[in-house]
């Protein structure tokens, strides 16, 4: 099972950063079975990525084939190492919007 380069692995500190990866499959440049032929080591590599705690929480899309990944790391370069782990996005298969988020600040303490 690859990991992730030990520069990628997320650091347990209050500097890490959350990121939304919103992928969709790039059907029209490879054919199911070329996403078949992966999909057991993608699966195993993001459960991987989970006991890990870099990725948080992982949906399917509805509207098209692909997924959402939140996930930690300490930079959006980081986060993309992290995602290149992934034998569908090593691969090129997938095309990938990382979207680094920040805490709604509507929930913080008020100051007086």
């Amino acid at each position: 099972m690859p990991h992730p380069p030990s520069s990628a692995k997320l650091a347990l500190t209050n500097t890490a950063m959350q990121f939304l990866s919103i992928s969709r499959r790039r059907s029209e440049q490879f054919a199911e079975a070329d996403f078949a032929a992966r999909i057991e080591a993608e699966v195993e590599q993001a459960k991987t990525l989970y006991a890990e705690g870099t990725i948080r929480q992982i949906w399917h899309r509805t509207d098209i084939p692909g997924a959402c990944i939140l996930l930690e790391a300490d930079s959006e370069g980081a986060a993309r190492e992290i995602l290149n782990t992934l034998p569908l996005v090593k691969a090129g298969m997938l095309e990938v919007t990382l979207v680094p988020l920040k805490p709604y600040a509507g929930f913080a303490p008020r100051k007086k």
